[in-house]
């Protein structure tokens, strides 16, 4: 019994499906890869990379604040708390954590009755917040945290050796000795 069956070229329709892909990303790259809006830019809209844009930490919206490691591989927090005294902010570790809060003062209380025609500061608490610092590669005992015109900047230093990871070495014996 004869079959009339028709088969199907597989690796031909997965070239036109790769092949359609690539024109897709190209396209793509020629109207929205010159930065946002067609703007300029040297990097596609698609490549995120190294971007100093991309939040690596979790994305906490308040305060405002910016994480680099320097040239001296110390990894440094800049906290944006403008109204807020160095008396309430409250900075710890927690084995591998950095947990940053605030309190903002009384006198920040606006009055009651109050009208605004424009408001865009608005001050509030800030509950912990928890950022990785992990303690096998930053020293945290020789942290230092510096409060000047509203801007925290806390600089945790690199250890100067890492620590060595041979483990506990097991002996191996013959069985029945």
């Amino acid at each position: 019994m004869k079959s009339n069956r028709t088969y199907m070229d597989i690796g031909a329709i997965l070239d036109e499906v790769f092949e359609a892909a690539k024109d897709f990303g190209e396209k793509m790259n020629e109207e929205f890869g010159k930065g946002p809006f067609g703007s300029g830019g040297p990097k596609p809209w698609f490549d995120m990379g190294q971007d100093e844009n991309c939040d690596y930490y979790p994305a906490y919206s308040y305060p405002p604040m910016n994480i680099f490691l320097a040239q001296d591989r110390s990894i440094v927090f800049e906290f944006a708390l403008a109204g807020f005294d160095e008396r309430d902010i409250s900075l710890t570790f927690q084995g591998d954590y950095m947990v940053f809060a605030a309190r903002i003062g009384l006198g920040a209380v606006p009055e009651e009755g109050v009208r605004y025609i424009k408001r865009r500061l608005k001050l509030k608490d800030i509950e912990k917040q928890k950022y990785y610092v992990p303690a096998d590669k930053f020293d945290q005992e020789k942290v230092k945290a510096v409060f000047k015109n509203g801007i925290l900047r806390v600089t945790v230093p690199p250890k100067e050796e890492s620590e060595s990871n041979e483990g506990i070495r097991i002996e191996i014996v013959k069985d029945g000795e």
